[in-house]
Parts: structure tokens; sequence; C-alpha cells
């Protein structure tokens, strides 16, 4: 690859040659190339990544067909990295620290930022963009013929090098093992912020999680580390019980054999009345329903995390949501505020007490992305970590 300059002087700053995996078509095989990665304009960083993981929105990204998808597009927004050059105005970070990309902003200047409430910056709120997030129509990646190629989920580490909104970087200790940093940049931080500060989920609680997924299981450390004395696992897949006990899951509910039951009347009657805290964690608005329907008439919550498909719509009895005074609410990045919980939950993994260990099953190059790519489709693994070189 060749490196653009990294001095203090922005203005010799160049575009640098390296290795990324192009998505060109949807559901197709990632290309392996190589491009072009632009300098970093004013508010944004050059990253060059140490490694990366694989995460199940890549994978919904990677065979969508409809908006907002588009190609060719960089995927990857899970990863760890090391600061190579600087834009203007960048006063957080400098070059040589390590970094871990963020998909969500956290400006902390804006009123949702500097609101304990929120974690849904206003400034640069989220959507799934394909350019820069403080330039409309701006792209840092360009093909070998000059075409563009897009962002996706303000981070594209799916490339050795990328560039990032200084708002979407969180600088960490460069002391921990990149393989298991790179997990709260999206999928871990998610889930156990779900249940930590999302759900709030109190000791001694009961909680259900709906699909036993990387994203179900981060609930359920979340849920371990909070307290909860029962942690139901639900799921298509028999063998994921095995798997949940790991993470803290105490019961197993298999949705296939439910009977002549509704799973809200199984998972109704195993908890007396409905659960404290329910998750769906699969991406099924009929599923969100069927959570909700699950969780205690009172004083329950349901916690919605999946990504469905765009457009999809969740349909409640409005007598029910009147008579019966539950929650639902959504959930993304877990309500964490990345610059200041993700240093916190580091700091935990550190004292272990968050066991991130046992989310990483494979470790790949990744010229063999495609192969990881098969091991998440066909659910042979949890979290598999890409090393770049």
């Amino acid at each position: 690859m060749e490196n653009g300059k990294s001095s203090g002087d922005k203005s010799s700053l160049k575009p640098i040659r390296c290795k990324a995996a192009v998505c060109r078509k949807a559901g197709e095989p990632l290309v392996m190339e190589e491009i072009l990665v632009a300098p970093p304009q004013p508010f944004e960083v050059r990253i060059r990544i140490i490694c990366t993981a694989l995460c199940h929105s890549d994978i919904t990204f990677w065979k969508l067909q409809v908006p907002p998808a588009c190609f060719p597009r960089i995927l990857g927004h899970e990863a760890i990295g090391v600061v190579e050059s600087v834009g203007e105005n960048v006063t957080e970070v400098v070059v040589g620290d390590t970094v871990l990309p963020t998909f969500m902003a956290d400006c902390g200047d804006c009123v949702d930022c500097k609101s304990p409430k929120s974690n849904l910056c206003s400034r640069l709120p989220f959507k799934v963009s394909p350019w820069m997030p403080r330039y409309e129509n701006s792209s840092r990646f360009t093909d070998l013929n000059g075409n563009t190629l897009f962002h996706f989920l303000n981070v594209s580490s799916f490339s050795e090098y990328t560039v990032l909104d200084v708002a979407h970087v969180v600088k960490i200790d460069s002391s921990i093992p990149p393989s298991r940093a790179c997990l709260l940049s999206c999928g871990v931080s998610t889930g156990v912020g779900a249940a930590w500060k999302t759900a709030q989920v109190e000791q001694g609680s009961t909680v259900v999680i709906f699909g036993l997924g990387s994203i179900g299981l981060a609930v359920a450390e979340g849920a371990r580390l909070c307290g909860a004395s029962r942690i139901i696992g639900v799921d298509i897949n028999p063998t994921k019980f095995e798997v949940g006990q790991k993470f803290g899951i105490t019961e197993f509910v298999n949705s296939m054999t439910c009977e002549n039951k509704r799973l809200s009347e199984v998972i109704n009657e195993m908890t007396g009345g409905g659960a404290d805290y329910c998750f769906e964690c699969v991406g099924s608005s009929s599923l969100v329903q069927e959570a909700y329907a699950c969780c205690r008439k009172g004083w329950g919550k349901t916690i919605t995390l999946g990504v469905d498909k765009p457009g999809s719509e969740i349909c409640l009895n409005s007598s029910d949501v009147l008579h019966n005074g539950k929650t639902l609410i959504g959930s993304l990045f877990g309500g964490l505020k990345a610059k200041s919980h993700i240093p916190l939950l580091l700091k935990r993994y550190m004292s272990k007490e968050l066991e991130l260990d046992k989310f990483v099953t494979h470790e790949m190059k990744f010229e063999d992305i495609n192969d990881a790519f098969q091991l998440l489709l066909d659910g042979r693994c949890i979290r598999c970590v890409l090393w770049m070189g």
C-alpha cells in the first residue's frame, strides 16, 4: 500500500492506496481490490484498521436490494484502528492514538449529547447514508478507475484505511487486546447497553431474550452483569441453549415446539404473569408484538434492538397499550454515549467483570472475508475477527 504523509502539515496529506473488500452487487462475494482513500477533511480522521469483526447488520445490507442499499459500497462497522492523520479542527485525537469507530455520533456539544437522557446526537443524527456525515454527496473512497465507492454506517471498516468524522471515534487504551476491544464498537455495546442503560435491568429481575444471536447473547451478558435472577432465551435453534448458558441464560424456550400455545402464553405461564424485561433481538415486527405480550402488566418493558425490513410496522391493540401500563422502547447502540460509556465497559473488561473473550469464536485473515461471511450465514460463529496485514 502507498501511504499519504501523516505529518502535522495537513495540506501535505495525500490519498492512500490500500486493499478493501468491496460489495459491488447485492448478495455476491465481496471483491478484494485496491482503492484510494482520500485525506481527511475538517473534523475528520483517517485511521488504519487493525482488525474488524463481522456483524449481522453487514449481512443485512450485503443482501439488501432496495434503498437504503447502494453499490458499490465498503461495508463493515465494528473495528479498531490507529489514527494515521487528522483534518483541521480535530483536537481530541492525534496521530498514533488507538481508537474505536462507532456508527453512532457523539459530538458532545448538541442538546442531546449533553443530556443524560439520550444518545441520539441531533447535530449528526443517525441515518444509513452512503456519504460522510458532515458532507452530503461526499465520499472518501474511489476505485482505481476514479469511480466513487459508498460509505456504510459512518465507518466502512472492510478497508485497510478509512475516514471517519471525529464524532464517530473513541480514543481508548492501546494496551487492550484489539480483537476484544473492537467488539465494543457495535455488537457487545449494543446488547450490554440495552440491558444496562436502556432497560436498566434490576437485580433479581426476570429477563426474556428473543433471538440468541450475538446481540441477544450480549443482552444476556448485560443482564447477568445487572444481577438478573432469571434470563430466559428464546430461539428456534435448540443448540443455542448450550451456547447461551455461557452468557448467563438460565432457561430456554424453543419457539418452534410450543404446540398449540402462543409463545406469549408459554412465557407468561413460566414467569407467573410476564417478564420484567423483554428484548427483541431478531428484527421482526411480529416478534416485537409477541415480546410486548410477554412483559408484565404495570411495569414490564419491551426493548427492540433488531433491524427489520424497511417500512415494516408494529401493530398493537390500543386498549392493551392503555390498560396494561407497559413500555415499548427502541434502543440504538444500547442507549450508550460512545465516548463516555465505552471506556467504562473496557474498564469492566479489564477488571474481568465483562467477559468479551467468549464472544470471539473465530479469527481469520482479512483476505478470507468471504469465508467469514459464510460462517456467519451458517450460524457457526458468534463473532469472527478479521486481522489486517
